[in-house]
């Protein structure tokens, strides 16, 4: 079965810490990524780019409304996804309690409803 691994924390730049810091937290990251491809259940993995950069789209009555910037009902701001394929949500949690996000935010898991694979979709 398919789970997202839906990343919320504050986002931080290179500005916002020191170099040492940024370069363990990648390291993490890697060395994460890394072990989801070993055990061969990573689908796919996206940081995102800052909230900031966010564009929302919606349509009410066929006309559409183009709103710059996040939600605002979030305290922690998305920022990243992993999609695993796992047995079941007790390998999910594995994996979630695994990423270096836990540590300073929030990895919230989402069972996966649908797929888009190849041009088809799966349930």
């Amino acid at each position: 079965m398919r789970y997202a691994l839906l990343m919320h924390h504050a986002e931080v730049t290179d500005a916002d810490v020191d170099a040492e810091m940024m370069a363990q937290g990648r390291a993490a990251f890697d060395e994460y990524g890394k072990a989801l491809v070993a055990a061969g259940v990573l689908v796919s993995a996206d940081v995102l780019q800052p909230s900031t950069a966010t564009v929302r789209v919606s349509v009410r009555d066929k006309m559409p409304t183009v709103l710059n910037g996040p939600l605002e009902t979030s305290a922690e701001p998305l920022t990243g996804t992993i999609v695993i394929d796992v047995d079941d949500l007790t390998a999910a949690r594995h994996w979630a309690e695994k990423c270096p996000a836990a540590a300073w935010g929030t990895v919230e898991i989402r069972p996966v409803a649908t797929s888009l694979v190849n041009g088809e979709w799966t349930s």
